[in-house]
């Protein structure tokens, strides 16, 4: 992380500092079933880490099971939105190069969550995040991503992880039955404080 992201962000001091986080605001936006935002939603996570991905002519479509997230990403060679228009998971364009998808995700919002470990988002709207998906097996696609964000980490940064077939179909998302989850996690702590202070 940079020196104005360590200094600066919140939720990184918080995470530093152990602070608690006792309403919705304080949150990540994983915690609240929204998103795990981009390259996260493309990571391995504890459950539900089963991806389906279609092609048309002029569009690849990614599934991701896991908050339920769909990519619609054109392959017309068309421009990325403004810049001012941020979205949750970006705005991606596809193109092909050899056997090789390479996508490039720009515009994504500057709400990057850091403190949770396992919720790796791009942190300003400098962000971007070019995906590569290679077929090397009839059952294994090579994934990688490379996080370019200045605002936010030193220097650009490459992740890669083997994807193989399901074998299964892809279910419906519920985040909390009934999305209690968060209302719960919130009457916890109001019930600690009050036991504390008798």
């Amino acid at each position: 992380m940079t020196e104005r992201v360590r200094e600066s962000d919140p939720a990184f001091a918080a995470m530093r500092d152990g602070t608690r986080f006792d309403t919705w605001h304080d949150l990540n936006l994983y915690d609240r079933c929204i998103t795990r935002g981009m390259p996260g939603a493309m990571l391995p996570g504890f459950y539900n880490h089963n991806y389906q991905i279609l092609q048309t002519p002029d569009h690849v479509v990614i599934l991701v099971e896991m908050i339920h997230d769909a990519r619609i990403i054109p392959l017309d060679g068309r421009d990325h939105l403004p810049s001012q228009v941020g979205q949750w998971l970006g705005d991606s364009r596809a193109r092909w190069e050899g056997d090789t998808l390479v996508v490039e995700t720009t515009n994504l919002t500057a709400r990057g969550d850091q403190r949770v470990r396992y919720l790796v988002q791009a942190g300003s709207e400098q962000a971007k995040v070019v995906e590569r998906f290679t077929r090397v097996a009839a059952d294994r696609i090579d994934y990688s991503f490379t996080v370019t964000d200045p605002l936010t980490y030193e220097s650009p940064w490459t992740a890669e992880i083997p994807m193989v077939p399901l074998g299964g179909e892809i279910f419906e998302y519920a985040c909390h039955e009934g999305n209690y989850g968060l209302v719960n996690i919130l009457a916890g702590a109001r019930a600690a404080e009050r036991a504390s202070e008798q």
